[in-house]
């Protein structure tokens, strides 16, 4: 009896570290890639934007969840990051702080050459991988960053962007956002207004991915039966498991498995659990119910790290037992990632710029590789104005993959974002109004 109370601890620390061994092997050679990190709004409203700031140094930068060592410990190949800007720039600044967070990013990549390298496209994540780099996306959340110009939303794709999220939490002119489905917004759109069906037209020609995390369930919708490409929702999680209407509900789900589109899931308390704590656990449910009901190819990962407002995963090891039918396990499992053949939107007529067909880079994973998470710290929608410095450069030593503490692996389908032809030619007047007439 003795020897069996003393046998199975040790059994479980030798199966524990079993899994965390073949976690780290798979991650090793699988690219981990999250759909949305707030860091560059934390060095906004830490630092001013002003990177060169000792205490701003992303080797050892505290107080936020995310710095080079984090992301390096959690074998991340890929990160979306996001270009934000608050609701109340609508119709003001909006445009010219998206650009000045844009260029945080890039900057980003400059002065850590060894960690981070920016990239637009599957390929560029591939490579950026092999060299043990960090492969940097830009991803702009909210519509209003647009200025309802579809012109800026071509100048953005030409500065990296490769996402757009069609609405932060409040209404564009041409989209409904979440607060709809809540009441505390009037629809204005009814999903999609005659202009924001040409924003998801010229997405789609350009090759911009379109996010739905924070539009309406109308807006979710109507994009996906129009969209000719997969769309994401960057970081939103299963609405049928926590009741906030940030989250997918299962018809919007059923669209997404027939779109081959992509839900990453968030961990924010209030989209897991709808309480003031979560478990990994509960993150486990949601990654099982959206592949049950949307499949395994419909999975990722968004952790919005420093993005949102309270410690939400108590730190626990989960492993889920067979006879829950369920393929996910957080130290264990097999990834595989495939390049389908590429597949173009429009072949005919012209296009406006000359850009190749896009390809779809799948990566599917039935196990994910996790650890401890952070607590997450409040975004702060107080702004100061700034003078940005020039970049500098900062080697930052070897750039073999090694470790990090978030539950960052994806499942996932990822646009190549090298372009789409259309068989219209852009409008060449390059600015619009919200009716789509050229100004």
């Amino acid at each position: 009896m003795w020897i069996r109370w003393w046998l199975w601890p040790l059994v479980a620390i030798c199966s524990a570290d079993q899994f965390r061994d073949e976690a780290e092997r798979i991650m090793r050679g699988t690219p981990v890639i999250d759909g949305h990190n707030d860091l560059p709004w934390k060095l906004l409203n830490m630092f001013n934007n002003q990177l060169q700031d000792e205490k701003a140094n992303l080797t050892s930068l505290a107080d936020t969840h995310t710095n080079i060592p984090k992301l390096r410990a959690g074998f991340v190949g890929g990160q979306f990051w996001s270009a934000y800007t608050p609701c109340d720039t609508q119709n003001k600044d909006a445009v010219r702080r998206t650009l000045e967070q844009i260029d945080v990013i890039h900057r980003m990549c400059q002065m850590y050459p060894e960690a981070f390298v920016c990239v637009t496209d599957s390929t560029g994540i591939r490579q950026a991988f092999w060299e043990g780099r960090v492969a940097s996306l830009v991803g702009v959340e909210g519509g209003h960053s647009i200025d309802s110009s579809l012109g800026v939303l071509r100048t953005l794709y030409h500065l990296g962007m490769r996402y757009l999220t069609l609405t932060h939490s409040c209404n564009t002119p041409w989209a409904d956002n979440w607060l709809v489905d809540t009441g505390e917004d009037k629809a204005e759109s009814q999903g999609l207004s005659s202009f924001g069906q040409s924003v998801v037209k010229e997405m789609n020609r350009l090759g911009v991915i379109i996010d739905l995390a924070h539009v309406s369930v109308a807006t979710m919708k109507a994009t996906l039966r129009l969209s000719k490409a997969p769309v994401l929702f960057s970081h939103s999680s299963a609405y049928s498991l926590c009741h906030h209407r940030r989250n997918v509900p299962d018809d919007v789900l059923q669209l997404v498995n027939q779109t081959r589109s992509l839900v990453m899931v968030n961990f924010y308390n209030d989209y897991v659990s709808c309480k003031k704590e979560a478990t990994l656990s509960q993150v486990a449910d949601h990654l099982d119910h959206i592949k049950k009901v949307a499949g395994a190819g419909a999975v990722g990962f968004g952790g919005d790290f420093d993005g949102v407002s309270r410690r939400v995963i108590t730190h626990r090891l989960l492993r889920r037992s067979p006879s829950q039918k369920t393929s996910w396990r957080l130290l264990a499992g097999r990834c595989t990632a495939t390049q389908r053949p590429p597949a173009s939107i429009s072949s005919q007529g012209p296009c406006w710029p000359p850009s190749p067909p896009s390809s779809l880079a799948y990566v599917f994973c039935d196990a994910l590789g996790s650890g401890p998470l952070g607590s997450y710290s409040s975004r702060e929608i107080g702004h100061q104005s700034r003078e940005l410095p020039a970049p500098q450069a900062q080697g930052l030593g070897s750039s073999s993959r090694q470790t990090h503490s978030g539950p960052l692996i994806k499942a996932a389908t990822l646009l190549s974002h090298e372009g789409v032809c259309s068989q219209h030619p852009s409008p060449g007047g390059g600015l619009l109004d919200i009716h789509g007439q050229v100004l």
